[in-house]
């Protein structure tokens, strides 16, 4: 008879990566907010940019997850911080290259 203890230990989750990753969704979405502002702020390209933001969150982190569990199973801060990662990331992307719209 086996224990539920019984497999590999698991490492403890850290509350910092957690908030990090959490920091740099904000500073994603952020990334896109202020390029739809800079290229005109109207509701459309409002609309435009959140709606990336949310699809390109949902889309990494399910990628993401899908790696966590083969990876760091039951690592949430770990799957959060490397979304965040990604979505920071592409919201600096996304606010350089609003220099290259041309209105």
């Amino acid at each position: 008879m086996t224990s539920a203890s019984s497999g590999t230990p698991r490492a403890p989750s850290s509350p910092v990566l957690l908030w990090l990753g959490v920091a740099l969704l904000i500073g994603g979405f952020f990334g896109h907010f202020f390029a739809a502002r800079a290229i005109g702020g109207t509701y459309i390209a409002y609309r435009d940019h959140l709606a990336g933001f949310v699809i390109l969150t949902a889309v990494s982190a399910l990628i993401v997850w899908a790696l966590g569990l083969r990876f760091w199973k039951r690592r949430t801060d770990i799957t959060i911080f490397i979304v965040g990662v990604i979505q920071a990331a592409i919201g600096v992307l996304v606010y350089v290259q609003r220099f290259s719209v041309h209105g």
